[in-house]
């Protein structure tokens, strides 16, 4: 007689396996910490070889060397990568000190850049700061002022997180300050950057645990308020009723949109292969920033894309958890703002590239072309970094790990005599 038994479910290479797995490598002290680096440094390096793809014929036909863009882009990656390190270990107290330097010297570089001759234009945002003659010397602070947000924002809700269960206290110097920096900010007619800032805030109001008035109260400020940036902009009022009406004047305002859209649907599973975009020749002016998305769909194909939003995802869930697991506010709140920065301003940027909203000139984080955006990327990687090694169990395992560390001896020479 033949007798039937259940296979077993957790036989090695099995699905129980696999999990348990999956769950014992989540469950390291430095899983965190390794989830952002392999993330992130995936998206940079992608980023790197898109923007040579992406800018190599603007390039040579601008300033006759097909690697310019990409060349500048990684002296900023070689500037940031140094400087993201040494933020990763700074102390609580340093980072205190610079959460207030931060944001007031945000403030003063916002402001300089309505001091003739030092603000420029670029894109339709009067958001540039000329330092110099050199072109390296040209910085958008806004970029800047994201993680000033960040920064402040989490240092100053943290000393009050007792009394944040009172809407005075929760507000107040928080709401008013940031208030400040996002109006400059749309001074500068820069409606993307401000729209990124206020995600961050309702980040971080999300994880303090905020009254739901005072998240209802900010959307229609912020809703009000975009709609009074798009009405008083003909460019803004062109490229909505752009939006509203894709089929119309694709020569013109809809031409961006347009030319990514059909960059994205011409890449198939795979993609024509990379470097070798069509839409990049010309046609597609922003390419290697804002549009960027776009030919790595063309160049990579679907496959590519979701390559690059599973990278978005991952970085997300170890801010996420990072952000969960953190048992001061501090990093807590610094860990949920940066993480709500990242998302939502990829979210905006594809979805613009995929017309599910209008042209607004805010780049792919991390792989869009931009010395000031990468710089300010990579400080709030470090400071991410910087909240990964300080959860609990991280923690332990690096302050036991110096403890461990084997001291110098030192000897001393008296009167003949070694002590």
């Amino acid at each position: 007689m033949t007798t039937w038994t259940d296979a077993p479910t957790d036989r090695a290479g099995g699905p129980r396996a696999t999990v348990a797995q999956l769950k014992a490598v989540l469950d390291r002290p430095m899983a965190s910490q390794h989830l952002v680096v392999a993330s992130a440094g995936l998206l940079l390096g992608l980023g790197m070889m898109m923007v040579l793809s992406s800018s190599s014929v603007m390039a040579y036909n601008s300033y006759g060397d097909s690697y310019y863009f990409v060349k500048r882009q990684l002296v900023f990656l070689a500037i940031g990568l140094p400087v993201a390190w040494l933020v990763s270990r700074m102390s609580r107290s340093v980072l205190h000190v610079m959460a207030w330097l931060a944001l007031l010297g945000s403030m003063v570089l916002l402001m300089l850049i309505f001091v003739p001759g030092l603000g420029s234009s670029a894109g339709g945002n009067d958001s540039w700061l000329a330092l110099g003659s050199s072109s390296f010397l040209r910085i958008q602070p806004s970029e800047f002022a994201k993680v000033a947000i960040a920064l402040w924002g989490a240092d100053v809700l943290a000393q009050k997180h007792k009394l944040l269960d009172q809407p005075r206290h929760l507000a107040v110097p928080y709401l008013p300050l940031v208030g400040i920096v996002v109006a400059l900010v749309l001074l500068q007619k820069d409606l993307g950057t401000a729209m990124v800032m206020g995600l961050i805030v309702l980040g971080v109001l999300w994880m303090v645990g905020a009254p739901k008035r005072i998240f209802f109260t900010l959307v229609l400020i912020a809703t009000a308020g975009v709609g009074a940036m798009v009405l008083t902009s003909p460019n803004r009022v062109r490229r909505f009723l752009g939006f509203l009406n894709p089929g119309e004047d694709k020569l013109g305002v809809n031409m961006q949109a347009s030319v990514g859209l059909e960059a994205i649907a011409s890449g198939g599973w795979w993609g024509r292969g990379l470097g070798h975009s069509l839409e990049k020749w010309g046609r597609l002016s922003a390419a290697h920033t804002d549009f960027v998305f776009a030919v790595i769909a063309e160049e990579l194909g679907l496959i590519g894309s979701l390559t690059v939003l599973a990278l978005f995802l991952v970085l997300g869930y170890a801010g996420l958890r990072i952000a969960l697991r953190s048992d001061r506010p501090f990093y807590r709140y610094l860990a949920i703002g940066i993480t709500t920065w990242f998302l939502g301003q990829a979210l905006i940027n594809i979805a613009v590239v995929l017309r599910w909203g209008p042209v607004m000139g805010v780049p792919l984080p991390m792989v869009s072309y931009g010395g000031s955006a990468l710089l300010a990327n990579l400080l709030a990687l470090g400071l991410l970094l910087n909240c990964a090694r300080n959860e609990p169990d991280a923690r332990e395992l690096i302050t036991g790990k110096r403890a461990r560390q084997p001291r110098p001896r030192v000897t001393t020479v008296v009167a003949g005599q070694e002590r």
